[in-house]
């Protein structure tokens, strides 16, 4: 069978649609959760926007840590990946970078507005920002893929990066959102240490996922992981009800 050929426009579409499409799935069946008390329309396109110009964002900030590590440990001429299996370290910064900024996204967009004014919205907005980055972030990497190994190629490892790298981002950000949501109305000192707390448990499962990867053998290997984290979403829907379900202490009178 002969390889499809496409023009760069059409690369283009079919890398954005295939990593646009599949988040906003993702964000319809999470918004679904929150259907009795929804956020505003335009509040929730700013954070997914805001999700997708992080992702834009973080890409010099990495390529700056590994090129600062590079002359550091002498990585000169070597991958992002063989230089993370020589020194999972690295993996703790490229994480902590990318949980910072979905953190600001969401601090700068959301925490500050008068919608927020429930525990379930740090979920929400968390997750929101969370599937605006895999969706760039996966955009991307079609787009590379496709470009570069053509279209077959491309769609057959698109589902992994759907299935796995929007997982990810969705699991490690719900972190965030379910300790700031617990500590909803605790004093300012209780939210800032919640949400530090989360922010260190986000990083920590980002790194643990991207090692975890790395270190897989086989396609059953990843498989593996990604059962892993779906166990993860699970668990987040079931906060996410209890979440719903705080309510302030009436004081006793």
């Amino acid at each position: 069978m002969p390889p499809i050929l496409l023009t760069y426009e059409q690369i283009l579409l079919l890398s954005f649609a295939g990593g646009i499409l599949p988040a906003l799935l993702w964000l319809w069946f999470w918004l679904k959760e929150d259907a009795k008390n929804p956020e505003p329309r335009t509040l929730v396109i700013l954070a997914f926007l805001g999700g997708m110009i992080t992702a834009l964002a973080v890409i010099p900030i990495e390529k700056n840590i590994f090129l600062i590590a590079s002359k550091i440990l002498g990585l000169a001429g070597m991958s992002y990946d063989a230089a993370f299996a020589q020194y999972p370290y690295l993996m703790v910064l490229f994480a902590g970078a990318e949980e910072i900024f979905k953190y600001f996204a969401v601090a700068l967009i959301a925490l500050s507005s008068r919608y927020f004014d429930e525990p379930v919205d740090a979920l929400v907005y968390l997750i929101t920002v969370a599937l605006g980055f895999a969706a760039m972030e996966n955009s991307l990497y079609l787009l590379d893929t496709i470009t570069h190994s053509g279209l077959l190629f491309g769609i057959m490892n698109g589902h992994l990066r759907f299935i796995g790298a929007t997982l990810l981002h969705v699991a490690s950000s719900a972190l965030i959102g379910v300790a700031l949501g617990l500590a909803f109305y605790k004093s300012f000192g209780v939210r800032f240490v919640a949400g530090f707390v989360g922010l260190v448990a986000a990083i920590a499962l980002h790194t643990g996922f991207n090692f975890s990867i790395i270190q897989a053998q086989s396609v059953g290997d990843a498989l593996g992981i990604f059962a892993i984290f779906w166990a993860i979403i699970v668990g987040i829907i079931l906060i996410f009800e209890k979440v719903k379900r705080i309510y302030p202490v009436e004081p006793i009178s």
